[in-house]
């Protein structure tokens, strides 16, 4: 007879047994294919073989669910033959006990086992795999594929098997899992939550995936604002125009705006004063303009800025009229937020006055209009091709307006505070009564 202290022994291998087997699939299971595949670039022959396995999940399921099998047959066996008639004889000495000593002796050994099963066999060990899947796929990797080969009929025949019946029950199999752009996102929220980001990377993150989606026009500045040079200029007037503007490139027409000649920068024009004491001939200073339509992705136009200096873009319509300008500056802002520059005293603005009203800067753009003063989205507003608060409200009238015309829209009586030329420059939105919220006239 084999003495007790042996055969607990054995059961308690057995246990470990199992947990092995539990902790090998949830490792190779859970393990990240991308990070395997680099280390077995990196010459590691376990991540190499961790790989196939878990590419070929058919064979390694099937060697993990015939091993947790017959190590739960092997102890159930020497659990119920040996522990619980052993354990039955004892408790036969004890008088009350002694009527259910076999009933009491089997279910204690199985309440026992099963404790132990579950914790020792598979939640620790699963615990163990789930916290670093990687590591303990490619360390059981080599020791489950040796076992694969040696029961190669049996997990040949279960494999076929499971195919048969997902085919019998017409279940595809499931295509291999991609990393979303979503799980991406949780996964540096995730980082930053627990400080392996900076808890500024996440939203760059989030707003370099968008680039591709962000159309150029959403991000350049309106044809109305830019600094605009012309071939016919005087040396004082260019002079005027750069150190006024502040910026570093400028668009360079004939006569009109939509002649365009190219694009100059600041260095060239220094340089070109340098070398000359004269008047200076922005012909040869410029450079070939980069024209793009303003439905071009971001993603799109900062492959063109590889090719192209300086990086600048002049954005154009359906029918080729420039209505804009975008810079790798513009960008740069899309990604990291808004960067200060010498242009922010200029910027258009939206200004709440104490009697609840707002003065609007013409050139605010037609997004920051919607959500500052109506409060919701540019769609809810009725604000759809627009760019700029003036456009939506000249859009509105149906005509270009004259200074102190009115108009109500939405439960607001805006007014014309101002026009430059043709554009409107400011304008006042002062709310009306709830009841008082009539068409547009």
């Amino acid at each position: 007879m084999i003495p007790l202290a042996v055969e607990i022994s054995l059961i308690f291998l057995l246990l470990l047994a199992n947990g092995a087997f539990a902790m090998a699939e949830i490792a190779v299971v859970s393990a990240r294919k991308p990070r395997l595949r680099q280390l077995a670039e990196r010459g590691d022959p376990r991540a190499r073989i961790a790989l196939e396995l878990a590419e070929s999940p058919n064979a390694f399921l099937a060697t993990v669910q015939i091993g947790i099998t017959w190590v739960g047959v092997i102890a159930a066996a020497f659990s119920g033959a040996t522990l619980a008639e052993k354990l039955a004889a004892t408790l036969t000495g004890v008088e009350w006990l002694a009527p259910h000593a076999d009933e009491l002796a089997f279910v204690v050994v199985v309440l026992v086992l099963t404790y132990c099963t579950l914790v020792v066999g598979e939640l620790v060990p699963k615990r163990l795999g789930l916290g670093n899947p990687e590591r303990v796929a490619c360390a059981v990797a080599g020791p489950m594929r040796r076992l694969s080969r040696i029961g190669a009929p049996i997990v040949s025949l279960l494999g076929w098997s499971t195919d048969a019946l997902l085919r019998l029950f017409r279940i595809a199999p499931a295509p291999e899992i991609s990393i979303s752009e979503e799980e991406v996102k949780l996964l540096m929220r995730e980082g930053s939550r627990v400080g392996v980001f900076h808890p500024s990377e996440p939203a760059m993150i989030e707003r370099v995936m968008a680039l591709d989606r962000l159309p150029v026009r959403s991000l350049m500045t309106p044809r109305a604002q830019i600094v605009w040079l012309d071939v016919r200029d005087s040396r004082d007037e260019i002079w005027r125009k750069i150190t006024a503007s502040g910026h570093s490139t400028f668009p360079v027409v004939r006569e009109q705006r939509d002649r365009v000649v190219g694009v100059v920068t600041v260095k060239s024009i220094y340089e070109g004063f340098a070398a000359s004491a004269s008047a200076v001939d922005l012909k040869e200073l410029v450079t070939p303009a980069l024209v793009v339509p303003g439905s071009l992705s971001v993603a799109g136009l900062l492959e063109k800025f590889k090719q192209v200096e300086p990086s600048v873009a002049l954005v154009a319509d359906e029918y080729g009229g420039i209505v804009g300008l975008v810079s790798l500056h513009d960008v740069m802002e899309a990604i990291v937020g808004e960067l200060p520059s010498t242009d922010d005293r200029a910027r258009p603005r939206a200004v709440r006055r104490e009697d609840g009203s707002w003065l609007v800067d013409g050139m605010l753009d037609a997004r920051e209009l919607a959500t500052t003063v109506f409060g919701f989205d540019r769609q809810q507003a009725g604000i759809r091709d627009q760019e700029t608060a003036g456009g939506f409200v000249v859009s509105r009238m149906g005509h270009v307006p004259r200074e102190g015309e009115t108009i109500e829209i939405d439960g607001y009586l805006v007014e014309i505070i101002d026009m430059d030329h043709q554009r409107v420059d400011k304008i006042l939105f002062t709310p009306q009564a709830q009841s008082a919220r009539p068409a547009e006239r």
